[in-house]
């Protein structure tokens, strides 16, 4: 009866840190897509290698507590190659990219949270 018992409340607590992991590192909190300017694309890291952008959207962010006025940014970690092939030659372009927003960060995935999964259009910027 004891090993029994012991056997459950292992599979009990294997259950409930599976289900964590999941829940803090695995499940999508949202989705959505996201258009501006491609301010730099670049992949770095120390141990992993990963791709890291940031978007330039239009429009100005006022500050909560005073001080500057200034651009709303979206940071974003690719981690499809294709596209970041496709990212790689966009810096100053027009881009809509759709993506995923995880609730934290794991280090082969990036240091963002928000994850570009595909390219929707890409439009060259005409002065």
């Amino acid at each position: 009866m004891k090993t029994r018992t012991k056997t459950i409340i292992i599979i009990v607590v294997l259950l409930l840190i599976t289900g964590f992991v999941y829940q803090r590192y695995y499940f999508v909190f949202g989705e959505g897509v996201k258009a501006g300017s491609m301010n730099y694309f670049v992949k770095k890291g120390y141990m992993f290698k990963t791709y890291e952008g940031r978007l330039i959207q239009s429009g100005i962010r006022a500050p909560a507590q005073g001080g500057n006025i200034s651009s709303n940014e979206f940071m974003f970690s690719v981690t499809d190659e294709r596209v970041a092939k496709q990212l790689s030659g966009s810096a100053g372009s027009y881009l809509e990219l759709h993506y995923k927003e995880y609730l934290h960060t794991l280090p082969w995935r990036g240091i963002s949270v928000f994850v570009v999964d595909s390219v929707i259009s890409i439009k060259p910027i005409t002065q």
